[in-house]
């Protein structure tokens, strides 16, 4: 009998959803997400959302009152349809920007049962100072594991941004250390589709074991 041939490996293609932090058109950080979307490995595809500057300030009495803002509905379906966001921030005063705070607490609603929640996000940050906006990422993983989604262990902090992340002719190094952000995202976005296909697949045969012995 002749064996089977052996199949390749294909990696499922991924949606990642760009976030910059800064709200300035050509920042370090909106530029560092331009690099990213260029140099991206071949199966994922970023998507830039370009939506920070018309969020307004969290209210929840508009949450309670069934009155949240277009913007917000938009940006949380942005983040429902990507297989994970990346978020580059910039630092303001050692930590992270207000608006981008302020974005990812309209994120987190409902508390518990938000679009963030069990998503992989990859952060990065770029400065022109030596740190790459370090203080600003730590704080980040903070704020994005109390939303209930799950930061990579990965870091990518761009320092000396003005000189590595130039899109006509970009640091080597730059883009080796952007895609291989990438590839560990979208390497958690597989295992997170993975558990969730397993879990779901119980949940049908818990069901199904209940439903036969139900009479």
């Amino acid at each position: 009998m002749t064996p089977a041939t052996p199949q390749p490996f294909v990696r499922m293609s991924v949606r990642v959803l760009g976030i910059s932090g800064s709200l300035r058109r050509w920042s370090h950080n909106r530029v560092l997400l331009r690099l990213a979307q260029e140099h991206a490995p071949d199966h994922v595809e970023i998507v830039l959302w370009d939506g920070l500057e018309h969020l307004p300030p969290f209210d929840e009495d508009l949450e309670h009152a069934g009155r949240i803002p277009a913007a917000v509905l938009g940006f949380r379906r942005d983040i429902r349809r990507s297989d994970g966001p990346l978020i580059a921030t910039p630092e303001y005063n050692r930590s992270v920007p207000g608006q981008l705070k302020n974005a990812l607490d309209w994120a987190s609603r409902p508390s518990g049962m938000s679009e963030l929640v069990g998503k992989p996000v990859a952060v990065t940050g770029a400065s022109p100072s030596p740190f790459g906006a370090i203080s600003a990422q730590t704080d980040l993983r903070k704020i994005l594991s109390a939303c209930g989604a799950r930061p990579l262990d990965a870091w990518l902090a761009i320092g000396y941004a003005t000189d590595r992340l130039d899109l006509r002719n970009p640091d080597p190094a730059t883009v080796a250390a952007v895609r291989n952000l990438l590839t560990n995202l979208a390497d958690a976005i597989e295992h997170t589709r993975v558990v969730e296909h397993r879990n779901r697949q119980l949940a049908v045969r818990r069901h199904g074991l209940r439903a036969t012995g139900s009479g």
